[in-house]
């Protein structure tokens, strides 16, 4: 298996199916990438990794994806929109839950979102909403708790989540958004706080693109991941089903 993060597969050749996929993917997709071609002799997964809104916009580009895996369905939404995917098989796959974390060696006592507004608290961390689902979700949940407004001022947007993970991890910010599944592969150096309250359900959805829609092994791709052993393998990566 070959893949990229944060990037783009330039060319593809027969028997390769080209994943693109939401950052929040990466560890669970290589793993169910592995278990296929196990299975599927000849085949390749090239996955590709990013911000759900960024991946989409490089398909919409002309990026030969023959799937899109998405962190919300906003972001599903601009792809029927754009028709770059082929709606009658979107599926939603996995759900996920946004997360509120500190540095595993914090020394700030964080016990809510409401303790965020405290003065000594003066960098938060989660991605930006104009292009990452996690960002989106944060928005929602902290605007329905009332705290969006307090927090603008403390906030430093990230690119993906995996970015606004890092950035809690390195103790660069005194607090971040991310999902849980992202949370759960730092264990030892970030903390989760509170599981947030989400206004709308954190679901992942999966699509063929009109790129791939002829691609039979892309299609078999899409069936394993809502298999139960392709949910076997995402439960293991914290992803729980829709």
């Amino acid at each position: 298996m070959a893949f990229t993060v944060f990037g783009c597969v330039s060319t593809v050749s027969a028997g390769q199916v080209v994943v693109s996929a939401a950052a929040s993917l990466t560890n669970a997709f290589k793993a169910v990438a592995v278990a296929f071609e196990s299975g599927h002799h000849g085949v390749q997964i090239l996955p590709t990794f990013g911000a759900s809104d960024v991946v989409l916009q490089q398909i919409i580009n002309g990026a030969p994806a023959d799937v899109f895996a998405s962190a919300d369905q906003k972001a599903m939404d601009k792809a029927v929109a754009a028709k770059v995917i082929e709606p009658t098989t979107r599926r939603n796959f996995a759900r996920n839950e946004v997360v509120l974390i500190v540095p595993a060696d914090s020394k700030l006592g964080l016990r809510s979102a409401d303790d965020l507004k405290r003065a000594d608290v003066k960098r938060i961390t989660y991605g930006n909403p104009a292009s990452v689902p996690v960002g989106r979700y944060t928005m929602a949940s902290l605007k329905k708790a009332g705290l969006w407004a307090p927090l603008q001022a403390k906030s430093i947007l990230a690119q993906n989540v995996r970015q606004a993970l890092d950035y809690v991890a390195r103790d660069e910010v005194d607090a971040g958004f991310v999902f849980a599944t992202d949370a759960a592969i730092m264990p030892t150096t970030v903390k989760v706080v509170q599981r947030m309250a989400s206004p709308q359900p954190v679901l992942y959805p999966i699509a063929l693109t009109v790129h791939g829609q002829h691609n039979q092994d892309a299609r078999a791709f899409i069936k394993f991941v809502l298999s139960p052993q392709g949910q076997a393998i995402l439960a293991r990566y914290g992803f729980t089903q829709p």
